[in-house]
């Protein structure tokens, strides 16, 4: 069970009402914290459960393997997909999708409604109990638009979308399909909410990474697809996308989503005009900059950049 001060505290906060103290919502990724406190703990879920409560956080949306500087890590895969090599702190990505004719060749298979609502689900309420008492396990999986894109990268799928523009939204609407598969699963078991994360990356500093025409062609209504059956079952949907969003955010909104993170101050996003812009329409997830501030800056720059949160964004 989850203690009931950290429940009250999230519950009134997701409904625009004042809380003991803000909810601490963080995603660690941080080897120093894992070995300050789960040092020797193997079983990545134990040692990311003692991190998030050595460090008080309230909610958990996920959690990675983390790898010191030495590290060099070969992951290679047999389908020549996802992240063959982990050097220090380093990814190379290979992708699947390097060509048109690799494009048009690419199918994801159909989804495993089964397995989803069996073994998923079961894996969420794991998680959930293993986070419990002190931090609360918030669901979640993408939308399908950037698990597209990603299995070829942002340049070739640029170029992919007036190229093969019918190839490119066959997959998202095919990777949607497992999506809405997933959030049809939790809307189905409301005792894993009463949050849902969906994230899926539009933007980079300053600018959507593609037009808003695009996105409200593709992007907007494969989010609203899987917004739908988790809205009609009561959970809050909170939508991450680092970056400048905000000529997309009000078709986000209209979509469904009910909050948003990580409002990525260095990219231009400004969590005083959100609250005064959307007011209690929207539930505010972030802005301390986790680009620079949070990984490189100060003990100091970290309190004050928290403080000028609440200055900006605490009333209410």
């Amino acid at each position: 069970m989850l203690d009931p001060r950290v429940e009250e505290r999230i519950t009134l906060a997701m409904s625009h009402e004042e809380p003991d103290r803000v909810p601490i919502w963080d995603f660690i990724d941080c080897r120093a914290a894992y070995d300050r406190f789960a040092a020797g703990v193997d079983d990545v879920v134990e040692a990311s459960v003692r991190v998030f409560h050595g460090l008080g956080i309230d909610l958990c949306r996920g959690f990675v393997n983390t790898y010191a500087q030495e590290d060099t890590v070969g992951l290679e895969s047999a389908d020549d997909h996802g992240t063959p090599t982990i050097s220090g702190r380093t990814n190379w990505a290979k992708w699947s999708i390097r060509s048109i004719e690799d494009l048009k060749a690419f199918s994801f298979p159909e989804p495993d409604r089964n397995h989803i609502n069996t073994a998923w689900v079961e894996q969420q309420r794991s998680l959930k109990r293993s986070f419990e008492p002190y931090t609360m396990w918030v669901p979640g999986c993408g939308c399908g638009f950037h698990g597209t894109y990603g299995l070829m990268g942002v340049e070739f799928f640029s170029y992919a979308i007036y190229d093969a523009r019918d190839e490119v939204e066959r997959l998202l609407w095919q990777l949607t399909e497992h999506m809405v598969a997933m959030c049809e699963a939790a809307a189905a078991n409301p005792d894993l909410g009463p949050l849902f994360f969906i994230g899926d990356d539009i933007a980079y500093k300053g600018a959507l990474l593609y037009s808003p025409k695009f996105l409200r062609e593709t992007f907007i209504k494969q989010l609203a697809a899987c917004c739908e059956p988790l809205k009609q079952a009561g959970y809050k949907v909170i939508f991450h996308s680092d970056g400048y969003v905000m000529e997309v955010l009000d078709d986000m909104i209209e979509a469904g989503i009910d909050g948003f993170n990580p409002i990525e101050p260095i990219a231009g996003m400004d969590i005083g005009e959100l609250k005064q812009r959307y007011g209690k329409d929207l539930i505010l997830v972030g802005n301390v900059d986790c680009s620079q501030t949070l990984p490189l800056g100060s003990v100091d720059d970290v309190v004050e950049a928290t403080k000028e949160c609440l200055r900006a964004a605490g009333r209410g």
